[in-house]
Parts: structure tokens; C-alpha cells; sequence
């Protein structure tokens, strides 16, 4: 007799051994037993801006830059993750500020380009429920050493980015905190496209859509912030060197660097499940 599935409860493959367990659901299906959320993070992050003209051919249908094209590039450093059982991992994300106008939604917000994770859970559970764009990569933990940090991202052995933070000054953690948006209608968060390939049709979609991560209020501040000067570099990569990325990483080492923008360390406690992640149409 075939196995039934339950409704209302998130499944992913293999679907036969029951309910998935991950962020958004816990054992036997169960939600919200894991808030409220007390993990720890690090994020490095390093701001640029570039040409717009450059950008604009990575966006998918309905998307528009918003304002200046300022690319940021941002490396988070997790531990004390509750759906994991108190373990961590690491991600390294890309996102650039644009607007959605599809025939019924109209959203702003960063778009997140890719995000690479060093843990193959959060890549699938982020892949298939969310939509976000995910893939694999080594992110070990930053190296602060003579008043720089210094973050590394590497596939197989090949490092394709260097990202270092130095004159780091102590600020205000409430500068973080965004004002509230002005409720005119427009959908505020981050934006992403998912796509997933049907089987046996090659270039048709299974699924091809753009979903908002709904921004959740201007939330807390961070436990601690620091501003300072970065750099990076999106080293060029043979498809020899990463057969399966080398295209994502070429594409972020042609961007013009006009000027930096800054860089920040943030130390936050806290975070949530992305269970309103949402289409937008």
C-alpha cells in the first residue's frame, strides 16, 4: 500500500521514511520547537560599487536595480544552531539592492545573488522550501591577526575569494537598525529566483519564480558593530578549477570596483526560521 503523506507537513526527498527534519520543522514533523532561535554569528561583510551595466544581465525577468549599484559581499560564521543539535556552518552571500514588478506583487529589497554554505543540510532545505540560490563551498573561520580579518572561500582546494577587513572602529549597534519602511504598497525583504529543472525536458522548469524572504520589522541590534575599510577579490577560475562554479565566480571578478563602500563586523544572537518565505508573482 502506498505510503500517504501528511498535509500541512514538509516533506523532501527521500519522501518514504516520513517527515523532514530541518529549520522549519523538527522530529515527527513538528513545528516551532526550536524557538526561540540562540545561535551566534559573525558576519564580515564588504561593500563596492560597480557598473550597473554589468549587473543588470545576472537579474531574472521582472527585476530592476534599485538605486546605486552597490554590490555586497557578506560572510557569516554560525554556531549554537538548535535545528542542528547546537552545531554550525558557515555562509558566504552576494546580493545587490533591485526591485520586483511582476503582475500582481511589487517588491524591493537585496537580491541575493548565490549563497554558498559549507553544510549540505541548509543547502538542500534552503534549495527546494525556500528558493534560495545555494551551493556548496569551503568557508573556514575568518584569521584576525595585526587588526585585519581576513576571509577565504574555496572549492576542492581552488580559493576563488580573498576578503579582508582592517581599521576597524567600534559603533553604535542601534545603526544597524533600519527604520521602518513606509507602508506604500511595495513588499520589503530579500529577493530571490528559484528554479528547478524538469526531469526529462531539459531547459523546461519545473519550477521558476520569484520569492521574498518578508523583512520581520526593523528587529534587534546587534550585540556588536564595527566599520572599517575592506577589499576583495573574486579570483578568476578555469572551468579546470571549478567545474560546476567557475561561471558564478568569473562573473563577480569582471565586476568594476569603482570604490569601496566600507566594510562592517556585526556580532548577533538570534535569528529566525524563513517560515513566511513567500512567491511573489
Amino acid at each position: 500500500m502506498p505510503y500517504p503523506l501528511k498535509p500541512g507537513t514538509m516533506y523532501m526527498m527521500p519522501t518514504h521514511f516520513g517527515p523532514m527534519t530541518g529549520p522549519r520543522q523538527g522530529p515527527g514533523g513538528k513545528s516551532g520547537v526550536f524557538s526561540p532561535d540562540q545561535r551566534k554569528t559573525m558576519t564580515v561583510s564588504v561593500r563596492f560599487l560597480t557598473d550597473g551595466g554589468q549587473v543588470e544581465p545576472f537579474l531574472p525577468p521582472g527585476f530592476t536595480l534599485d538605486g546605486e549599484p552597490v554590490v555586497e559581499v557578506f560572510a557569516s560564521y554560525m554556531t549554537r544552531i538548535a535545528w542542528l543539535a547546537g552545531r554550525g556552518y558557515n555562509v558566504l552571500g552576494v546580493r545587490v539592492p533591485v526591485v520586483f514588478q511582476g503582475s500582481e506583487d511589487r517588491a524591493s529589497g537585496p537580491f541575493l545573488m548565490v549563497l554558498w554554505e559549507n553544510l549540505t543540510d541548509p543547502i538542500l532545505t534552503g534549495r527546494e522550501q525556500l528558493g534560495f540560490s545555494k551551493v556548496y563551498c569551503e568557508l573556514p573561520e575568518p584569521v584576525e591577526f595585526d587588526g585585519e580579518t581576513h576571509c577565504t572561500a574555496s572549492w576542492q582546494g581552488f580559493r576563488f575569494l580573498d576578503m579582508k577587513v582592517r581599521n576597524l572602529e567600534e559603533g553604535d549597534p542601534q545603526a544597524a537598525v533600519s527604520a521602518p519602511a513606509p507602508n506604500d504598497g511595495t513588499l520589503k525583504g530579500v529577493l530571490h529566483y528559484k528554479y528547478m529543472p524538469k526531469t526529462g525536458a531539459w531547459g523546461e522548469a519545473d519550477a521558476a519564480y520569484a520569492v521574498l524572504s518578508p523583512a520581520a520589522g526593523p528587529g534587534a541590534p546587534p550585540q556588536a558593530l564595527y566599520t572599517g575599510d575592506g577589499e576583495l577579490t573574486f579570483h578568476q577560475a578555469r572551468w579546470e578549477d571549478l567545474p560546476t562554479q567557475y561561471m558564478i565566480v568569473n562573473a563577480f571578478h569582471g565586476l568594476e570596483i569603482k570604490e569601496y563602500r566600507g566594510a562592517t563586523i556585526e556580532h548577533r544572537v538570534g535569528g529566525g526560521d524563513l517560515i513566511g518565505q513567500r512567491i511573489v508573482t
